[in-house]
């Protein structure tokens, strides 16, 4: 978008907003432009405005004064990603969704949720589960993220490995294009090749295409039961064998969760991790889910791939309390590991699963040759780790140890057929990358389609991909 940077709301621009939302939802107060001026990733940039359109008729008002004054918009949910997805840029409105919290339409008969951008993920998968249903995806900020910033990075979480991300449980979807057209995708039932597959192609493009307001959810039956084993090992490669070995066999995991050395620390010092045995370098957590016949068969099978060499310990979660105590640690890693550094350069890679023991073998040598602490800990079931280099940003040569590591990490993750995002997304962290693993002539046909989407490139400039 050519045009010069505003540094502050004009006063007709103002006024346009007020008049298409109403005073209380158009902010320029010091204290709520420095609320909304970041995500969870490392870079800040204040806004010159945030507002908080309450429904869909509301967003498209919006999205249309911020063209005819080409104000810049930077969709918001939580504000939870950490690779500067929902980082405004100079000059940019804040839309954030999180007034927009109503259940639409719940539908049990269908399996079928109809919700509005800012109910968060928890609240989708507990009122599912009232009626004996459930929501799988399940990213680690489940109780506070919203699902539109789930739909915008594709999120997904530990169940993924069997259940897949928000991307396989959306039907349908109700968004506002760039230009502030109303586009309505999909539908509300599971087999629908009618037009070309829009609603795929919104999630994941991390509000640069349109901002979705609704979405139409598919929910599943809530498995009855659910066993987990603990698996500890003397090596990290020992580890990963054992997951390929676990991914080999009829027994599909529910949940297959990869922690290093480092990890295991972290939720030891929260108190979560119990006793493990000495050597410990690495930890499998391995969750079946189903009838409990079928819960029995599948834990049988995963307790024999577990097994080889490396295994100093296998058993299973003695009750429910224990269970929730070892994924509270799990889901608090991401916080608990910033106590090592001050900055966590967080990095989702994803690597073909048999090249998982390989993979894990190079970030220890990466982290010894640029003497770096490098924690490692995620979803190995689908191959995908985050790889989260710890370093002090005022150390400006450890900083340029870090990118040095970081460009090598890229290298052996495309190398090995793999890719750079499994769920975090790109947004402006990880930009410059993108023609790494994009070949020119799709890089160009995706810019392509974001013309055609917005026209005037106010939604979220500057992330997804480089600057042309």
């Amino acid at each position: 978008m050519d045009r010069p940077i505003q540094h502050e709301l004009s006063a007709p621009a103002r006024r346009a907003l007020i008049d298409a939302l109403g005073e209380s939802r158009v902010h320029t107060d010091p204290e709520t432009i420095e609320l909304y001026a970041a995500d969870q990733g490392p870079r800040r940039c204040p806004p010159i405005a945030v507002v908080f359109p309450s429904d869909h008729e509301q967003t498209a008002a919006l999205v249309r004064v911020a063209n005819e004054h080409r104000l810049p918009l930077v969709a918001r949910g939580a504000g939870s990603g950490n690779v500067g997805g929902a980082l405004p840029v100079p000059g940019s409105v804040v839309a954030s969704f999180e007034c927009m919290r109503r259940v639409l339409e719940f539908a049990p008969e269908e399996r079928v949720m109809v919700v509005e951008a800012g109910v968060t993920t928890s609240e989708i998968d507990a009122l599912a589960r009232s009626r004996g249903l459930f929501y799988p995806p399940d990213p680690g900020s489940a109780p506070y993220c919203r699902i539109g910033g789930n739909l915008a990075m594709n999120a997904a979480g530990p169940r993924a490995v069997k259940y897949g991300g928000t991307r396989d449980y959306v039907l349908g979807l109700r968004a506002v294009a760039g230009d502030g057209r109303t586009l309505v995708t999909g539908g509300r039932v599971t087999k629908n090749v009618t037009g070309y597959d829009l609603t795929r192609l919104l999630i994941g493009s991390e509000g640069t295409l349109a901002l979705v307001t609704e979405a139409t959810l598919k929910l599943v039956p809530a498995p009855p039961r659910v066993g987990t084993l603990r698996a500890c090992y003397e090596s990290m490669p020992q580890a990963a064998d054992a997951v390929a070995r676990v991914m080999n066999q009829p027994a599909v995991p529910c949940a297959l969760e990869f922690m290093d050395p480092s990890a295991i620390a972290a939720i030891q010092q929260a108190g979560a991790a119990g006793e493990l045995p000495r050597g410990t370098r690495a930890l499998l957590m391995v969750e079946a889910d189903g009838d409990p016949a079928d819960v029995e068969r599948a834990l049988a099978r995963l307790r024999t791939a577990l097994e080889g060499p490396g295994l100093l310990e296998l058993r299973e979660a003695a009750d429910p309390a224990e269970v929730a105590d070892l994924w509270r640690a799990r889901r608090s890693l991401s916080h608990a590991v910033k106590k090592i550094a001050p900055l966590k350069i967080n990095e989702d890679v994803v690597v073909p699963v048999p090249r998982l023991a390989q993979f894990v073998a190079v970030i220890e040598a990466l982290a010894d040759e640029y003497r770096l602490p490098i924690v490692s800990f995620g979803h190995a079931g689908n191959g995908n780790l985050h790889v989260n280099l710890m370093v002090h940003p005022d150390d400006a040569d450890e900083m340029r140890r870090a990118h040095e590591a970081l460009e090598r990490l890229f290298e052996t993750v495309l190398d090995m057929k793999g890719t750079l995002s499994g769920e975090h997304g790109i947004g402006y962290e990880k930009r410059n990358f993108v023609p790494l693993e994009i070949p020119p002539d799709t890089l160009a046909m995706m810019r392509a389609l974001k013309h055609v989407f917005d026209p005037n490139g106010i939604l979220n400039p500057g992330k997804k991909f480089p600057e042309a």
